[in-house]
């Protein structure tokens, strides 16, 4: 069997044309806007390797440029984090942790994530586009009426779940805008590093990064709820007192926006209470159950109508949100039957199954079956909502079956 080789992007000119020459700032600029230029989503830099773009799911190896040196590889962190130095905290966190994570902003086009960790004894670096422009939630596929209605709520926890990469930085970004131009609130983000830069419109919005301004998300959400809150974005729900700061804060008033790394609705509540010892787990299960605004899993798949990906969403709003059914869910430990509340009487409430999202997408022609078939956690769900004329051959006897249940 021939060996599969990578796609190839052609390298830009400037780039090209310092192919013997040390990597340096002029040459990692030209990649950067490479990356805003071709639509790539992430730029990776490792030893051996020359850099490679991701491009709307796929993985581009920049032609007409050579392997990466250790020498180049150091250049670019340094660009990026400052020189090696004893007060740089970038690089202490590098060396102490393996690992450190820092916000760049390309000029007024786009800001990158850069993530800088430590593989084979040598900086790599992969790349978070992030672009300038935020999102409407027309844009993000949302459904608009609802999400508006969420995002005046005064209080409750909103959770952004799904894989690394799937768009959830994207969607509270969007929120959190709207907010910012709807509402004269107080809004504090707590991010690892800063994504989104956003300047205060009717509310109040200060930003603060961990490492830099506060020593851990749980210890800012607690030193915030004294600094006259309304809103809280808290980038991600890394450990248990982070995840109990943030349902407090829910529970005295704050309106909480975090994210989690989960695949579905019911899975997410599960992953929150069972997350604490057994002997909290009532208590928590209590206050998520009165706490939880909404729940998203996002999920971000190529189009095949045309260039770009496209989300998919499961919702499913809590009782904070104004679900009480949801919430006696929580309560009487009955996570299994979540799914079968949001399908049958959570639409007028924006509520919907990823599978069917999904499945919508398949019938439009914007996704492919494939796509939506192995991206979907409960497959016969998803085969139900799909319209047969859509479904492949290889896949009928699994239709038949259906049919005959």
């Amino acid at each position: 069997m021939a060996e599969q080789l990578r796609k190839t992007v052609q390298a830009p000119e400037v780039v090209a044309n310092k192919v013997g020459e040390p990597l340096d700032g002029e040459v990692m600029e030209a990649l950067l806007d490479g990356c805003v230029k071709i639509d790539a989503s992430d730029l990776h830099m490792s030893i051996n390797e020359p850099p490679i773009y991701r491009r709307h799911g796929r993985l581009y190896e920049l032609e007409g440029y050579r392997e990466l040196s250790m020498e180049d590889m150091v250049a670019a962190t340094t660009f990026f984090i400052g020189e090696d130095s004893g007060e740089n905290i970038y690089w202490s966190r590098y060396r102490e942790k393996g690992g450190a994570d820092i916000g760049h902003a390309f000029g007024d086009e786009a800001r990158f994530r850069v993530s800088v960790f430590c593989q084979k004894r040598a900086p790599t670096l992969a790349l978070r586009l992030i672009p300038s422009e935020i999102l409407t939630f027309e844009q993000l596929g949302l459904p608009v009426e609802q999400i508006k209605e969420l995002c005046h709520r005064q209080r409750g926890v909103v959770l952004l779940t799904g894989p690394t990469g799937c768009g959830k930085t994207t969607t509270i970004a969007s929120m959190i805008d709207y907010i910012n131009r709807e509402r004269d609130v107080h809004i504090i983000t707590i991010e690892d590093p800063i994504e989104y830069y956003h300047e205060g419109k009717q509310s109040i919005l200060n930003q603060r990064e961990v490492g830099v301004d506060v020593s851990s998300f749980a210890e800012a959400v607690i030193r915030n709820m004294r600094s006259d809150p309304d809103v809280m974005l808290v980038g991600e729900m890394r450990d248990l007192e982070t995840m109990r700061a943030c349902l407090q804060a829910a529970e005295t008033g704050h309106l909480v926006f975090s994210t989690l790394h989960t695949v579905s609705a019911p899975k997410t509540i599960d992953r929150l209470v069972t997350a604490f010892p057994s002997a909290e787990q009532e208590e928590i299960r209590a206050m998520t159950s009165t706490s939880l605004a909404a729940v998203f899993c996002e999920e971000l798949i190529p189009r095949i109508d045309k260039d770009g990906r496209i989300a998919a969403y499961e919702i499913m709003v809590g009782e904070a949100g104004g679900s009480p059914a949801i919430g006696n869910l929580i309560r009487e430990r009955k996570t299994s039957m979540m799914r079968a509340t949001i399908q049958s009487s959570g639409q007028s409430l924006g509520m919907q199954l990823l599978e069917a999202n999904l499945a919508q997408l398949v019938n439009d022609g914007k996704i492919s079956f494939d796509d939506g078939y192995n991206r979907s956690n409960e497959k016969v769900d998803f085969l139900n909502f799909v319209d047969d004329a859509r479904v492949p051959e290889s896949y009928e006897h699994a239709l038949t079956a259906i049919s005959k249940e």
